[in-house]
């Protein structure tokens, strides 16, 4: 991507793909967000996990796997069997090396691929989640085909996601940046379940978590201006603008407040 503050024109296709994997992979991301990249952190992924039923050896597939934090927590906390996949060859080897660290390099395995061409044989897994990662991804109907595909008959994907109204979206928020940070192309979670129904997936849970999405802005706030003082060149490096973060965090922070923004934890079922 040559410039950081504007959406190319046309599908991005593998070169948005490579710019926010290779934005998720910076150290800076995780200064800012913390172990958890997404709204309510683990204690929402415990939530979603329990709604898919998960238990000891069940396989489990994490898309969009990051850091492997969410895979981690489902093979130590469920005893589950899971495999990770991340479109960063960084974040792979990141998590490879977590799992290894904790001692569950058997339970955990990551792979780098793409979720719109998912590197799995089909009826695979009992269960997938994707956490705060669907909304980024420029095929989001192919996504979801690849989600049905993988999941043996009756299995549930479980889906922790920003949701939004594009067409009300103040101008700070459908830049680059605010894409990458899942909000320019995050959609309704009607659209998101009728994403998901075209692709055999039909809708069993729903839930606001609106609060969460709140909460990481105020995290983000609160860490970014630390960052100021402390790593001022690492933010620079990274493309941070620090002269529009306040904007960006203020309109962020009021298209909750109206309805505009906000972050759902869904949970699908591919028919038995």
């Amino acid at each position: 991507m040559t410039d950081r503050n504007t959406l190319p024109s046309g599908p991005p296709g593998d070169e948005w793909k490579a710019c926010c994997a290779a934005a998720y992979s910076l150290d800076v991301v995780a200064l800012l967000l913390g172990d958890a990249y997404h709204p309510g952190g683990t204690a929402l992924t415990r939530r979603l996990a329990h709604g898919l039923d998960l238990g000891e050896g069940r396989r489990v597939l994490d898309v969009a796997s990051g850091r492997g934090t969410t895979a981690l927590l489902l093979a130590d906390a469920y005893g589950a069997r899971v495999d990770g996949v991340d479109y960063s060859p960084a974040n792979t080897a990141l998590a490879q090396g977590a799992a290894r660290a904790a001692g569950l390099a058997e339970r955990a395995v990551f792979t780098t691929g793409d979720a719109e061409q998912l590197p799995y044989p089909d009826g695979g897994f009992d269960a997938a989640v994707c956490e705060c990662a669907l909304c980024t991804f420029p095929d989001k109907t192919r996504a979801a085909a690849e989600f049905a595909r993988v999941l043996k008959p009756g299995g549930r994907i479980g889906i922790t996601d920003v949701t939004a109204a594009p067409d009300r979206l103040p101008p700070e928020l459908t830049t680059l940046a605010a894409r990458i940070a899942c909000i320019s192309d995050a959609r309704s979670l009607t659209e998101y379940t009728e994403i998901l129904a075209a692709a055999g997936l039909r809708t069993v849970r729903t839930e606001q978590h609106d609060h969460a999405m709140t909460r990481m802005i105020d995290q983000i706030e609160a860490r970014l201006n630390l960052l100021r003082i402390t790593a001022r060149a690492k933010l620079t490096e990274a493309g941070v603008d620090l002269d529009a973060a306040p904007a960006v965090l203020t309109a962020a922070r009021a298209a909750v407040a109206d309805g505009t923004l906000g972050y759902a934890l869904l949970i699908a079922e591919k028919a038995p």
